[in-house]
């Protein structure tokens, strides 16, 4: 399993999504998206471009998870230092490790 993990702010574009997918590596093998619960309705239409599914995390479960990408804002509402590189983390799983930030 390839996640692409994503955190963005309300309103982001389809192309403001698939520039940081492009950035990220791009979409060569990844299986699925991640994000927050609350912000999958802004991530179904990149899915829906790439045929992915999108996996949906709780807040609350990306408490303490380490990245290596660090904002204290993420940090003090979430307990993570980057939401996009927390959500693929948990939503691949045990012994899962980044390509990239």
């Amino acid at each position: 399993m390839i996640v692409a993990g994503f955190g963005f702010r309300t309103g982001a574009t389809l192309a403001a999504l698939q520039d940081a997918l492009a950035q990220a590596g791009g979409p060569q093998g990844v299986t699925h998206l991640a994000t927050l619960a609350t912000k999958a309705e802004g991530l179904a239409e990149l899915a829906a471009a790439l045929d992915l599914p999108v996996l949906t995390l709780q807040p609350e479960e990306l408490k303490g998870i380490e990245t290596p990408t660090r904002s204290d804002r993420v940090a003090a509402l979430f307990g993570a230092g980057s939401v996009a590189e927390a959500v693929a983390l948990v939503a691949a799983g045990l012994g899962a490790r980044l390509r990239g930030p």
